[in-house]
């Protein structure tokens, strides 16, 4: 079956479960017109049914092809992007000085959830360019902006991280590529990475590469670490393209999936050197980094999203036609759609209510770091900064953990057909396998929230967002709806739990800090159960009082997800709180 944009459900998770209506009427996003919201979404929902997701099981069929350096991308794959581009489509959040729309990333959010949810191996590659039009226009040089924020803004030319190393994974301060400096003020860089996603291809005639590597002098660690602009080809005064520069595909991985993805192995340094342009100053490469890292976590989180949705689309319409059994109490002749068994719509409903809260949660980290940018008020940019780095690791893993688990119900749905790569549920499942892993591991989003973001500013950030989740809680109980059956309870007991585990864990973070790192992931889908639960309560609440069509469906979600999943959180509480020795003291068992 094909993709179709749910735009009707983007658009109350985005102006209400994820606050954007609210902030553009409190005046924080300036001039923009909330109303052409629903136009650029509808556009982008054609797009993908009618362009991307063709592609999408062919480019997982074809593949990709490394011949001589070069990467030869699947069938359409070069004109699908030339389409892309002309129509606008990467430049939609970009700076206006630079060619960009100067749209809210909240907008871009949304539609990179529908260009992965119709082709998720396409929508990785200007996924990654926005990461580095954020890194440059931030840290870049006036002149490097010149020359290549437009070409990157427009999407004529991509962009690429590169971090990855044979021995230096998520433990970046390990890497060992070097950077010489040169007379001319530009460097030479020297060594291999690994894993870099679109490092070469065919779908433009340049390519911008950035590179974390080490100076000779510089200090150990992740202090010592610069990050240089690498293009595939120097660029000449003109604007027109030059000589290749020193950088190539050297190989290129065979993955479990994103098969029409290139994951390539870059070398630098056959020739004496790629030549490299500092971003920021010199070892402070991290920084910058961490722009393009961060844009790049909510990107692969919207990637769980997509994946699920498209995910449950398909197990939904096959559940409709695929004809097994029958109903409880029929008993005329024939069989019935899976869809009548219980347990199916179990299924369904679980796919369903978990794309819809993961939606939430990364559309909500849009909006917050989009107001920490655009609102006129200091403290209003500096709160929503604060809430915009408290929800990134929750939107990554969370919503990764989502995709990857939609996904595995969309197989089991689809019964022995899933298992069958023909229907196409098994490719779900194996796309989205590599979103919990890359642009740091799901395990390293819940150490950051642990360690970093839930003591940030003595904890002012998760207190005010559980000021808010209680606020939800209290109105879905005071609505007296009986169709929201035991949801304001199970709600307000996940709340309890998330409280107590965050003042649990910044106690133990202080005294044993081993306890809290054991308790780290557990506390992560904590969070994002009981967030998930209230965010999606909350917009039934304002389906109801906006007159949307069929309200009632928003309520059914609500109560599902409060009730099979935030109902979890007082669990997840226990293994947070006193199961860390069952952990911590693992050894004995592990030592084989």
């Amino acid at each position: 079956m094909t993709y179709r944009a749910p735009i009707n459900d983007i658009l109350l998770s985005l102006n209400h479960g994820a606050g954007l209506a609210a902030a553009v009427e409190a005046g924080h996003y300036g001039d923009f017109d909330g109303d052409i919201t629903a136009a650029v979404l509808e556009e982008a929902g054609k797009f993908a049914s009618d362009v991307l997701a063709p592609l999408n099981k062919v480019g997982d069929e074809h593949g990709i092809k490394l011949d001589n350096g070069k990467v030869t991308t699947a069938p359409g794959w070069p004109d699908a992007y030339q389409r892309w581009t002309a129509a606008g489509w990467n430049a939609v959040s970009g700076p206006e000085a630079f060619g960009g729309q100067g749209l809210p990333l909240a907008i871009n959010a949304a539609c990179t959830e529908i260009w992965s949810a119709s082709n998720v191996a396409f929508g990785l590659c200007p996924l990654l360019t926005l990461s580095a039009i954020e890194a440059l226009d931030a840290h870049g040089s006036a002149e490097l902006k010149k020359i290549y924020l437009e070409k990157l803004v427009t999407g004529e030319w991509t962009g690429t991280m590169q971090l990855t190393e044979p021995n230096a994974g998520s433990d970046v301060g390990a890497l060992r590529t070097r950077a010489e400096r040169a007379s001319d003020g530009t460097y030479r860089i020297k060594g291999t990475k690994i894993f870099i996603t679109y490092g070469e291809h065919d779908m433009t005639d340049n390519i911008v590469h950035f590179v974390l590597a080490r100076l000779p002098d510089a200090p150990a660690g992740t202090k010592g670490i610069s990050l240089f602009l690498v293009p595939k080809f120097m660029v000449n005064a003109d604007g027109s393209l030059g000589e290749r520069n020193d950088i190539h595909a050297s190989g290129v991985e065979h993955k479990l999936g994103m098969h029409a993805s290139p994951t390539c192995t870059m070398t630098m340094g056959d020739k004496g050197g790629a030549i490299g342009f500092l971003i920021g100053e010199e070892n402070a490469g991290m920084r910058c980094m961490f722009t393009m890292m961060n844009q790049a976590r909510l990107g692969v989180g919207l990637e769980g999203v997509g994946i699920a949705d498209r995910a449950y689309q398909q197990a939904l319409a096959y559940a409709q036609e695929r004809k097994q059994g029958k109903a409880v109490g029929h008993k005329g002749d024939g069989m019935d759609p899976i869809i009548v068994h219980p347990d199916v719509k179990r299924m369904l409903m679980q796919m369903r209510s978990m794309t819809a809260a993961a939606r939430t949660i990364c559309y909500a980290t849009a909006v917050a770091l989009d107001v920490s940018v655009r609102a006129k008020d200091a403290k209003v940019r500096a709160d929503a900064a604060a809430r915009g780095a408290l929800l990134t690791p929750i939107a990554k893993a969370f919503s990764t953990d989502v995709g990857n688990e939609v996904a595995y119900l969309g197989v089991q749905v689809h019964g022995g057909m899933g298992f069958i790569e023909e229907t196409g549920a098994a490719q779900h499942y194996r796309d989205a396998r590599i979103t919990s892993i890359y642009e740091g591991t799901n395990g390293i989003q819940s150490i950051d929230l642990v360690t970093r973001k839930l003591g940030a500013n003595g904890g002012a950030s998760v207190w005010a967002l559980l000021d808010e989740l209680a606020s939800t809680i209290k109105q879905v109980e005071t609505s007296n709806d009986p169709a929201f059956g035991t949801t304001g309870a199970k709600l307000r007991d996940a709340h309890a739990a998330l409280e107590r585990s965050s003042k649990w864990l910044l106690e133990r973070l202080a005294s044993a800090p081993n306890d809290a790192l054991a308790g780290a992931t557990p506390y992560l889908r904590l969070f994002g159960a009981t967030l998930g639960g209230c965010m999606l309560a909350g917009e039934a609440l304002a389906a109801k009082a906006n007159g949307e069509a069929e309200p009632q469906r928003y309520v059914a979600l609500a109560r599902f997800f409060a009730e099979n999943i935030s109902v979890q959180a007082p669990s997840l509480e226990k293994t947070v709180t006193e199961s860390a020795e069952a952990v911590t003291g693992a050894d004995a068992v592990l030592a084989g």
